[in-house]
Order: structure tokens, then C-alpha cells, then sequence
């Protein structure tokens, strides 16, 4: 009588041995991703979600004693929200600040890099740690110390009265309080742009240069035609991390104006924090989304523009 039935492996290897291996291997894994699972359910999937269901309905500060007795309201707090003038400007703040503060950052940064790539070799890491160094201070006490250079008795209304120019109240004026924070911003951001442009310099192969050279490229030829193309997923990078920073600018604002004069320097951060202090928390839950939403559309055009193209 004959059997198709194969006879187990004597050394370990058979099939049902592997299977097992592959089982013992997963269940390691998962005990080491455990905690960190854990912690992310925990602190960040679970306020996440809640936090969108909160959107949807009339939680405010007087539920909490009585979560279930708030109330659904479907898309109302979304609605409501546009038709706030005080949100409305937030958004517009907010986009100003993007609009002129990205590509300004950008345009310093890069410039900074391609002098430390090329023009600058003996004092290079002076200058890299220089210019780096307002990014890994704190944003605080930054805004805390441009504030005094900008008051009106500051160093810079100081330095103007050297050359005989009376200088603004810059934090008190509808408009200047802005580009003043754009300012900061800048000088606060552009080392981390610098450092992440120098980096794709250095990648752009030195052969491909030479030989635009040879051809009688000239400077700015050469910057367009090739540094710009090559420096494409660098300059993406770029964008995308300015991007979610500005769009989400807060510290400036809250240290140095608290929104004002007169809503003026108010971003949606700034506005979503004020919801929750004043315990609406629904409608503070709809304003983040909104932002969410904001940056994701804004990356989104960032990629389809800045993508490589073969």
C-alpha cells in the first residue's frame, strides 16, 4: 500500500518548522514594538480620533462633568467657523505669513548655501554653526529677545537713529507687526534650510559643472539649468518642512503680540488655542482639522510642483 504522505524532516527544516520560526520571529517583534504601539494608541491614535468626533458635535467646557450629554451637530462647527470674521482673518494672516515667509526663507537659505559651497572654505564650519544656531535655540526665549529689539526704545529703532531715521512701533502697527514676525522667522528658520541646500550642493556631481563650463556656460546659466534642476527633491524637502512649520506658527504671536494689534498677526494656531481656553472645545477641534487639512493640501501642490521630472 502506497502513501503520498512525505516524511517529516528529521533536521528542523520541514515546513511546519518554518512556519514556526517565522511565527516565533513575529511574536519578538511585536514584544519589542509593543510599547512603543502602546504609547502611540495611547497619547497620539486615541486623542486623534477623539478629537475628530469632538469636531462633529457641541462639546464645550460645561460637558465635561457629562460627556454624554453633548449634543451631534454633523458639519455645523465646520460651517460656523467660516462664517467667524475673527477665523476668517486667521486664515488670512496665516496664509500671508506662508506665502511671504517660505519663499522668502528659501531664497536666503539657498543663497547662504551655495556661498558657503563655493565662495567660502576657510571659515565654513564657523559660519554653518552661526547661522544654525538660532534653530536649536529656543523659540521663546527668540521671540522674548526680538521683542525687545523691536520695541520702540530697542536696538533697532536705536541702530535707525544712528543714521537719523526715527524708527516705527513695529509690534504695535497693524501693518508691521507681520513682516516683523516674518522677520524672525526667517533669521530663525533659514539655518535649517541652509544646511538641508548645502547638502544637496554637494551632491550635484562636479563633473556635470565643469563640462556646462567647457560649453561656455555662464553663471547664472548654469544655476538655472542645472543647480535648480538637480536641487529639485532638496528644494522639495525644503518647502514641505516650512510648509507644516509656518502653517502651524504659534510661539511668535503668543510671545511677542498675543494676536494682535488688532487680530493682525492672529493665526489659526493662535485662534484654536483661544477656542480651547475659552472651552469650546468642538469648535477648536474643527479649527485644527482645518489646518490639517490646509497643509496636507499645501504639500500635496508642493509635490505635484517640485517632484523630480526625468
Amino acid at each position: 500500500m502506497t502513501t503520498n504522505a512525505l516524511p517529516a524532516r528529521a533536521d528542523g527544516n520541514g515546513p511546519n518548522s518554518a512556519r514556526a520560526r517565522r511565527r516565533k520571529q513575529g511574536l519578538i517583534g511585536w514584544t519589542f514594538a509593543l510599547p512603543f504601539v502602546l504609547i502611540f494608541g495611547v497619547f497620539m491614535l486615541l486623542p486623534l480620533v477623539s478629537s475628530f468626533a469632538m469636531s462633529f458635535t457641541d462639546f464645550t467646557s460645561r460637558d465635561v462633568a457629562n460627556p454624554f450629554a453633548v449634543g451631534f451637530v454633523g458639519i455645523d462647527q465646520y460651517t460656523s467657523l467660516f462664517g467667524d470674521p475673527q477665523f476668517i482673518r486667521s486664515m488670512i494672516n496665516t496664509g500671508y505669513f506662508v506665502v511671504i515667509g517660505i519663499p522668502l526663507t528659501m531664497i536666503v537659505a539657498l543663497a547662504l548655501a551655495i556661498a558657503l559651497n563655493s565662495g567660502i572654505t576657510r571659515f565654513r564650519t564657523a559660519f554653518r554653526v552661526g547661522f544654525y544656531t538660532p534653530v536649536v535655540t529656543s523659540i521663546v526665549a527668540v521671540a522674548v529677545v526680538w521683542r525687545f529689539i523691536l520695541q520702540p526704545e530697542g536696538l533697532l529703532n536705536a541702530a535707525l537713529g544712528v543714521v537719523g531715521i526715527s524708527g516705527p512701533d513695529w509690534l504695535n502697527s497693524t501693518t508691521l507687526a507681520m513682516p516683523s514676525l516674518i522677520l524672525m522667522a526667517v533669521w530663525r528658520n533659514m539655518g535649517t534650510l541652509m544646511i538641508i541646500f548645502l547638502a544637496g550642493l554637494q551632491n550635484i556631481p562636479e563633473e556635470v559643472q565643469e563640462a556646462a563650463l567647457v560649453d561656455g556656460a555662464g553663471a547664472w546659466t548654469r544655476f538655472r539649468k542645472i543647480t535648480l534642476p538637480l536641487l529639485r527633491p532638496t528644494l522639495l524637502l525644503g518647502a514641505v518642512l516650512m510648509s507644516v512649520g509656518y502653517l502651524q506658527f504659534f510661539e511668535e504671536p503668543f510671545v511677542m503680540t498675543k494676536g494682535g494689534p488688532l487680530d493682525s498677526t492672529l493665526s489659526v494656531s493662535y485662534f484654536t488655542y483661544n477656542q480651547f481656553g475659552f472651552g469650546k472645545y468642538g469648535e477648536a477641534s474643527a479649527a485644527s482639522y482645518v489646518l490639517f487639512v490646509a497643509i496636507a493640501l499645501l504639500s500635496l501642490v508642493q509635490f505635484r510642483a517640485l517632484r523630480s521630472q526625468d
